[in-house]
């Protein structure tokens, strides 16, 4: 996170006055007015690329914080609700989290004919550790994360998930996820990936590579296992960015794989999910539909068996870029997202 100072406006201290590009005034004058300007300028503002930033009016910055690998702010916006920042990133609103959270949980669990044990790579926010325990036939879920005072802050701050971390069928690990998963000798029947967009010099792109999916993360599923992962912008303009790659990257590891999207209103894009097996995605809605009420607690909020199957219909735009695409991730071959905490609350 940037401090709250604006950017493009130099001050200069002349006597009871101040020069503000080229012009000077009088600041007893000019209180009123800089206080309503001051009212008016709260807001969270995110660099999205050179030429493109998008902003959010703000109530309150409510917590900033900082750990050795991230900085982590909770902020009240006018639109969205509490919104959690990680590293200048957008990572959920309350308004629309929903959206996000039942897009990468429940497809791969609805899929897998009897899922008992998930395994969550990243997720220290804690909401996709709660979409998992809503599945009854879930006996274990081990969440990873490698950041023990992002898991503390959104502990604390995150009353929607409070219940989550209590449960007795959480088993929370602070770790590496590809150390934790790499000595693991527990199989699971679905493993997520809940993580960061690979940003340049950050550690999370080794996550999405070829390498990792095939010798980490198949070997540690269960017959009839399935994975699922965060694949970035999926938009008409974004999804070269990484979703395209990271389809193709799991295509080369998995028999079967399925990308799908939905829109996230807060994060001013289509945002992409991509499932992948050894066995076929062959449900219908209607039997999705079902394993949604024999399976799940309560109402799902977006998912449903027909949007579900929609969601796997691409526009004709990416559906070509996804068929085309011939990137594969490596260590040393990475696609990234822009920036890295570039944001500021003002």
């Amino acid at each position: 996170m940037v401090g709250a100072v604006q950017e493009g406006i130099a001050r200069e201290m002349n006597g009871g006055f101040e020069v503000m590009n080229g012009y000077e005034y009088d600041k007893a004058m000019a209180a009123p007015k800089q206080q309503q300007r001051e009212e008016e300028s709260k807001w969270y503002e995110e660099e999205i690329d050179d030429d493109l930033k998008l902003c959010y009016a703000l109530n309150s910055v409510l917590h900033r914080g900082a750990s050795k690998y991230q900085e982590i702010a909770l902020i009240d916006t006018k639109h969205f609700g509490k919104a959690l920042i990680i590293d200048g990133k957008m990572q959920s609103t309350e308004v629309d989290e929903f959206i996000y959270h039942e897009s990468l949980i429940h497809p791969p669990l609805l899929f897998h004919p009897n899922p008992k044990t998930v395994f969550i790579m990243g997720g220290g926010e804690g909401s996709a550790a709660r979409e998992v325990l809503r599945h009854n036939t879930v006996q274990r879920v081990v969440m990873c994360d490698i950041d023990q005072e992002v898991v503390d802050f959104c502990r604390t701050y995150l009353s929607v998930n409070w219940d989550a971390f209590a449960s007795d069928r959480l088993c929370l690990v602070i770790n590496d996820a590809r150390a934790e998963l790499e000595k693991s000798r527990e199989k699971f029947d679905v493993i997520v990936g809940d993580l960061a967009d690979p940003v340049e010099g950050g550690p999370c792109y080794q996550l999405y590579t070829k390498s990792f999916y095939h010798h980490i993360v198949k070997p540690k599923l269960n017959d009839s296992g399935v994975f699922v992962t965060q694949a970035g912008p999926a938009g008409v303009l974004t999804h070269k960015e990484v979703f395209s790659s990271i389809y193709n990257t799991l295509r080369h590891v998995f028999k079967y794989v399925k990308a799908y999207t939905a829109h996230v209103p807060s994060f001013a894009d289509t945002w992409g999910w991509v499932m992948a097996s050894d066995y076929p995605f062959s449900l219908t809605a209607q039997q999705i539909n079902e394993r949604i009420k024999d399976r799940i607690d309560g109402e799902l909020v977006y998912l449903s068996g027909e949007s579900l199957i929609s969601s796997t219909t691409l526009n004709k735009s990416v559906y070509q870029s996804l068929l085309n695409e011939t990137h594969v991730y490596t260590e040393d071959d990475a696609r990234f997202i822009y920036g890295h905490g570039r944001a500021r609350c003002a």
